[in-house]
């Protein structure tokens, strides 16, 4: 069992997560989400970062330096000596061992999908880790420099649908839910090569996309690199990936289709964390552990998907029914602006607790409106 534990830490007062194959936070706005996630990245990759962040030529010797570079600008005063406690499977983690003993350059096991990809791309270029301004959490940084070494020394190339590249079936439900026929290519623009999204003779640029279009491509980008079109399943440096807020800029049909990318990567032997704040994506964990308990057919999940039950989709969908899942919430005192976890992975409508019952508020809302509409009715027919 995996476990991260995170106390005292800016809005943070006292998290614990176990993780599954899949794990899910949910949360309201502010209450640490991304910080959480942050925490796991450097539990396991601190090499990583450290290396990075002295390859562009930052101090990291300081520890208040250290922590403004890893957290973004200004986050250094999150820690508070003698009170802030950080641990990852029993080891503390602190600002003070994170360069000990970490000086060379080691590849990292979590890949990182941030949640402001988009504006990584703003330009249709990505920017070097080294351009990206500190303030700039090193997630997005290294995510960046990802994107920009993919796109690097190549010549103008199509970039989705490619062959061989995803599934066809995954293919199809993403042209159907994002693209709708149009094909995300790398031209040349001058000197420099831009993304372009192309329908026939038409040729936007990247901020003239929908705001889905421009969500989803980076996401579809950096999925590119841990869903590999070889014999192997995985790349075998990566076991851990963490997807920010999935669903950002995305309709319903277009945030299924991003899950069932997530349970191809569980099938390859990944495990996958998200935060999310869309009730579909605990709809779907939700499905599958009712599906898996009443001993459902994998046809039957691959339908939920509006997938074809093709031989590639089989063993997706029958790892999926068996995998371990876990979700929790991000509980934010109202009073004292302090958050504690909550494990809801039961996903129960019935529990008696609130908080549980309405998947941690992200299905509260609507029953609330709809409790409003029956009041309406019932008071008009009096």
């Amino acid at each position: 069992m995996t476990v991260l534990e995170v106390k005292h830490f800016a809005q943070i007062d006292n998290a614990r997560v176990e993780f599954g194959d899949l794990t899910v936070l949910v949360g309201p706005q502010a209450s640490g989400k991304s910080l959480l996630l942050q925490w796991l990245k450097i539990a396991i990759d601190i090499g990583e970062v450290v290396f990075a962040l002295k390859e562009a030529g930052h101090d990291v010797k300081a520890e208040k330096n250290l922590l403004d570079l890893v957290f973004g600008e200004g986050m250094s005063g999150a820690w508070i000596d003698g009170k802030t406690d950080v641990h990852f499977d029993g080891h503390l983690i602190s600002p003070g061992s994170w360069t000990k003993g970490k000086r060379r350059k080691k590849e990292g096991s979590v890949f990182f999908i941030p949640a402001h990809r988009a504006l990584l791309l703003a330009e249709g270029w990505p920017a070097p880790f080294l351009k990206l301004n500190a303030d700039t959490p090193v997630v997005a940084r290294l995510f960046s420099q990802n994107l920009y070494q993919r796109f690097s020394g190549r010549q103008a190339a199509p970039l989705f649908p490619v062959e061989r590249i995803l599934k066809e079936q995954y293919r199809y439900l993403i042209d159907e839910a994002v693209f709708h026929g149009g094909k995300v290519e790398l031209e040349k623009e001058g000197l420099r090569y831009r993304l372009r999204l192309s329908f026939n003779e038409l040729s936007l640029p990247f901020m003239t996309w929908t705001a889905g279009q421009r969500e989803f491509t980076p996401l579809l980008l950096g999925l590119y690199h841990v869903l590999p079109p070889r014999k192997s399943k995985k790349r075998q440096e990566i076991d851990w990936v963490v997807i920010e807020e999935p669903e950002m800029g995305l309709h319903p049909q277009a945030i299924a289709v991003v899950m069932l990318l997530v349970l191809d990567l569980l099938w390859r032997g990944y495990k996958v964390v998200i935060s999310t704040h869309s009730p579909l994506v605990l709809d779907i964990v939700w499905a599958i552990r009712l599906l898996h308990e009443h001993n459902a057919r994998w046809q039957l999940l691959s339908q939920a998907f509006g997938a074809q039950d093709t031989q590639s989709i089989h063993p997706v969908m029958q790892h999926a029914l068996g995998a371990d899942y876990r979700v929790y919430f991000m509980d934010l005192d109202q009073k004292t602006r302090r958050v504690t976890t909550r494990d809801i992975s039961t996903l129960d409508p019935d529990a008696s607790d609130d908080k549980e019952a309405t998947w941690g508020g992200l299905t509260g809302f609507s029953s609330r409106f709809g409790d409003a509409v029956r009041s309406a009715v019932n008071e008009d027919q009096k």
